[in-house]
């Protein structure tokens, strides 16, 4: 299907883009009679060709002309005109001056123009006067309006025949009948604008009604004469004056008028293409567009609006398809829904003019859309309502003006015309057929709803109708609405199904004020406490505190830990948070870490969607703080008032979401990069997909192959260092280094793994275990194939995985005496600036042999250079008696500088990591 503007032919003035007033569409009777009116109008031969024969207007010339020419049946004497403002009432009676003012025209298309109207002649010998209240004033030859028409009508004879008393007096149905006489017998009189006439000349007024009273009469008995008033049905331009006058006109002309609707709504079609095209392409396009969107819409009919594809017992499914597809087909190049809004929805309000402001927006609409059609390259094959330039400022006034409430104007540019409105920035993402769908889904909604300033209501069957087609379905249609709804400020839903644009701004658009004046510390403190709640909660791994400033903020501890970077720090492949994490994990501070590898950097991705979502939260929580006090002012439905509750937990809900979904990225070091870091986007989560962050970033570790849940012995043989297999004997303190120092794949806890793997590989003959260096390389102790316990496993300097080999060698060795050590009483050591007081450690155990208990007290002072050894020689010797024994240390240290101040910081990180802050107590004096 062709786009509908490579299609039609608009006239010259729309494609021009000339002034669209209203106005410029309307007809002055009075020029029209003065020759004074544009071509198209005094010219009857442009005036026909450019006028559309309804129903109504074929049957309203044929009731004068028949009435003219002496005829009786259905030829009433007067008739009265009743459209809404705007409805085409002089336009009708433009029609039956020309029939009568210009009957060598009329005459020339006479077979055409007889069988239009209806009739077998037309009218010959008649005479046509004509007043216009808003036109008329008194003047030398128009004394009175009844002269002034008795002057159109025969001249001064007319005059004449009124009578002396006619400058003073209205004439009887006696005077009247003389002038009728006088002008041939056959009179056509035309009223346009009386209530205008009314109102200005109010001393004329009575004379008037009486006139008009009297006029009625005598047309009643004049057979070859006929009146035809204009009456306003609506009564947006009446003034309390003017509905009295206008009630007192109605009852005298009813007593012998016939009414008659001139807008006729089925034919409203015929008169805007007429009057806005000059072509409209070739016809097989036409039907070709017609037969694809009434197929579409029969495949979609339970989704659409019954009175589109009704099917009952008189009408076959195949008579309603002809049907839709026909009223596609007259209706092209407009979609039905866009001509019939104005019919359906808009009639009802009183400013709206009902085919003056119709043509008046349609020619803005079809010139604005025609040239950007060309520049945009649309698709559209049809005009429909959310193809509406509202972003166009002079169209918005248009129809603004036509709907009767200026102050929407605000409303359209925050959700649909403005340069920063709620529907553009949904469409920034759409393409092809769907792209602008939320523009044109609110557009429709405005038009469908009236603009609010009624209690019309946008249902989604009518805005499926309107901008569905076979490239739009349905669902997107209603996604697109309940999207706009939810970020629009003036559209509102209504019913289950419906929607209204309005002038009360929802509760949203304070939401959005209230967000505006967030505090950036506020925003800033709620974003960092809920990223840091998600990350702690049911974490499994050790979770840093969060965002650190400097290096030395950020523990070196054997495991694998989080450490959680700044929200305002997004990750970039290149740049300066890159190389900060790459300092970071290689050293904290000055010092060189020992296990850079446990470091997992979590890192969010660039955009504002985080903040934008914890500022939403907090200006629901301001404006449900507000509704609670008592504090919010303004007007809103109840409805909404209720459900801020659910509002404020919805923008909670969806904050926590969008730290599952920002923070996307882990860094963590690589020793074969270049910079020493890799990364991973393990795309956006949800709180849904996981039972915890920290388990998404596992799971990424583990399909990435850079985590081994539990290292067994072959592989702890494969991985043995170079420097150890001489010596068959690999340091423990070493390997649990080398399990995040990037040597090895990264375990969570090195300490947890060997601690329980070790006691099996020596129970298994798979490695031993020794403690205790000897001169000549031999061990003190050495564990194989015997049951251990994980206490045994200690990473003190002098503990050592064996090899199966050398751990074999060393147990079938001769086994070398037990010699205690001296017991010592005091030692120190004292070099630089650090000077090692000896450490006091003092244990009892209460031991005995039958009933009597003895304690056991061990006290005195060891050197530093046996304190590993208290853990392995000592330490388990007192366990073994059966009760626990209670241990009190004392370490004093002097130290200089800022040594000490970072000494302390490490010693309190390793009484943290034995769980003993409550219990020892560490101080600097």
């Amino acid at each position: 299907m062709e786009p509908w503007y490579k299609v039609v032919l608009p006239r010259a003035e729309v494609r021009e883009g000339r002034s669209f007033n209203p106005d410029e569409f309307a007809i002055a009777l009075e020029q029209v009679v003065a020759g004074t009116a544009p071509e198209d109008y005094t010219n009857p031969a442009n005036f026909f060709a450019r006028t559309c024969f309804t129903k109504a207007l074929r049957e309203h010339m044929g009731m004068v002309a028949r009435r003219l020419v002496g005829e009786t049946v259905n030829a009433a004497p007067v008739l009265t005109l009743i459209t809404q403002f705007g409805g085409g009432k002089t336009h009708t009676l433009t029609a039956l001056y020309h029939l009568v003012k210009n009957r060598e025209y009329a005459e020339s298309i006479g077979d055409d123009l007889r069988h239009t109207l209806g009739v077998e002649k037309l009218p010959e010998h008649s005479k046509v006067a004509v007043f216009v209240g808003n036109a008329w004033d008194p003047g030398e030859t128009r004394e009175t309006p009844w002269i002034d028409i008795a002057r159109q009508l025969a001249g001064e004879a007319g005059v004449t025949a009124l009578g002396s008393a006619a400058r003073t007096t209205p004439p009887g149905t006696e005077a009247i009948g003389h002038v009728i006489d006088k002008a041939g017998g056959s009179v056509l009189i035309l009223f346009d604008e009386v209530l205008n006439f009314l109102n200005r000349h109010r001393n004329l007024a009575e004379g008037f009604y009486a006139f008009i009273q009297n006029l009625t009469v005598a047309m009643t008995g004049a057979r070859g004469s006929a009146c035809v008033i204009s009456l306003p049905r609506s009564q947006v331009e009446m003034s309390e004056s003017d509905l009295v006058w206008q009630e007192r006109i109605t009852k005298v002309v009813k007593r012998v008028a016939k009414d008659l609707l001139v807008a006729d709504e089925a034919e409203i079609s015929e008169v805007m293409r007429r009057r806005l095209f000059e072509t409209l392409g070739k016809e097989s396009m036409r039907k070709a567009v017609a037969r694809t969107y009434a197929d579409w819409c029969f495949e979609h009919r339970s989704e659409l609006p019954p009175e589109w594809t009704a099917v009952d017992s008189v009408a076959t499914e195949a008579k309603a398809r002809d049907y839709l597809r026909n009223r596609f087909e007259v209706c092209y190049p407009f979609h039905p829904a866009t001509l019939t809004v104005f019919q359906r929805k808009w009639r009802s309000l009183t400013q709206f003019q009902q085919t003056r402001g119709t043509l008046a927006m349609l020619a803005q609409w079809i010139s604005l859309a025609f040239a950007k059609g060309y520049v945009e390259a649309r698709r559209e094959p049809l005009i429909t309502l959310g193809s509406a330039p509202l972003e166009a400022r002079e169209f918005r006034s248009v129809v603004l003006g036509q709907l009767g409430e200026m102050r929407l104007d605000p409303a359209l540019n925050s959700d649909i015309a403005g340069e920063q409105n709620k529907a553009a920035a949904l469409d920034a993402d759409m393409k092809g057929p769907l792209k602008g769908i939320y523009r044109r889904v609110g557009t429709a909604i405005l038009f469908e709803s009236s603009g609010g300033q009624s209690d019309q209501v946008a249902h989604l069957p009518e805005l499926r109708f309107a901008l569905g087609d076979p490239d739009v379905d349905t669902t997107s249609i209603d996604n697109a609405a309940t999207a706009l709804e939810t970020r629009a400020f003036y559209i509102r839903k209504a019913g289950t199904d419906g929607y209204r644009f309005g002038l009360k701004p929802k509760l949203e658009k304070v939401v959005h004020d209230r967000r505006a004046s967030l505090d950036d510390t506020e925003v800033r403190k709620a974003m960092e406490k809920t990223v840091d709640t998600q990350f702690r909660a049911g974490s499994v791994l050790h979770v840093q505190k969060p965002f650190p400033k400097d290096s030395a903020d950020i523990e070196d501890i054997p495991q694998l830990n989080l450490v959680i970077v700044d929200p305002d720090e997004p990750w970039t492949e290149t740049g300066e948070l890159r190389s900060k994490l790459s300092e970071w994990t290689r050293m904290r501070g000055k010092s060189a870490r020992l296990y850079p590898a446990s470091l997992i950097w979590c890192v969010r991705k660039p955009g504002r969607e985080l903040r934008d979502r914890i500022e939403e939260w907090l200006a629901w929580q301001r404006v449900h703080k507000e509704i609670t006090d008592g504090t919010l002012g303004g007007e809103f439905e109840k409805a909404e008032l209720r459900d801020v509750k659910s509002k404020v937990d919805g923008a909670e809900d969806e904050a926590r979401e969008e730290v599952w979904a920002s923070y996307r990225f882990i860094v963590f070091a690589d020793p074969k990069s270049a910079d020493g870091l890799s990364e991973i986007d393990f795309g956006a989560g949800t709180t849904s997909g996981a039972k915890s962050l920290t388990d998404r970033v596992l799971g990424a570790l583990r399909s990435n192959t850079l985590l081994n849940e539990s290292p067994g012995a072959s592989y702890l043989q494969r991985h043995w260092p170079e420097a150890f297999k001489v010596s068959g004997a690999w340091p423990l303190k070493s390997l649990r280094q080398a399990f995040l120092d990037g040597s090895l794949d990264r375990v969570i806890s090195p300490d947890e793994y060997l601690k329980r793997k070790i006691p099996e590989f020596v129970a298994k003959g798979d490695f031993g275990l020794a403690s205790g260096d000897l001169p000549g390389g031999g061990f003190d102790e050495v564990r194989f194939r015997e049951s251990i316990s994980p206490d045994d496993v200690s990473f003190d300097a002098g503990v050592y995985l064996l090899r199966r080999e050398r751990a074999e060698a060393l147990r079938t060795g001769p086994a070398k005496p037990f010699t205690p050590e001296p017991e010592s009483t005091e030692a120190s050591t004292t070099g630089g600036e650090t000077q090692t007081e000896s450490t006091a450690i003092m244990g009892h155990v209460a031991v005995g042999t039958g009933e009597e208990a003895h304690v056991l007290m061990l006290t005195g002072a060891i050197p530093p250079e046996l304190w590993n050894k208290v853990g392995i020689r000592i330490i388990p010797k007192l366990r073994s008696a059966q009760v626990e024994p209670q241990l009190v240390v004392n370490f004093t240290l002097e130290i200089k500088g800022e040594q000490a101040v970072h000494l302390l910081r490490d010693l309190k990180q390793a009484v943290a990591d034995l769980g003993l802050l409550s219990q020892v107590k560490l101080e600097l004096k």
